[in-house]
């Protein structure tokens, strides 16, 4: 599924214009980004756990000449799955 059928679903399902649907998409979109970069999480149950993990910095390979590089240490958003949400993609 693609954002316009997302926006679709999501305006059919509720009742709501496509403008608004994907309004109200972008909204959430936009609370998740500025509330991860700005350190926090996001929980909702059910659904799952939106977080910022920190990697440390790394040596790493230039694979094409062998030569070792400094990798920098860096922070990585992170979804993890709720349990409803993974017993309904279980569910036979």
């Amino acid at each position: 599924m693609n954002k316009n059928e997302l926006i679709s679903s999501i305006a059919e399902r509720a009742g709501l214009s496509k403008a608004k649907a994907a309004e109200a998409i972008d909204a959430f979109v936009t609370s998740i980004i500025n509330t991860l970069s700005e350190g926090g999480d996001i929980r909702i149950p059910g659904f799952g756990t939106f977080e910022i993990l920190h990697r440390k910095a790394t040596k790493g390979r230039n694979p094409l000449t062998g030569a070792e590089i400094q990798i920098p240490s860096r922070k990585v958003p992170k979804f993890s799955a709720g349990k409803l949400m993974k017993e309904s993609v279980n569910r036979k």
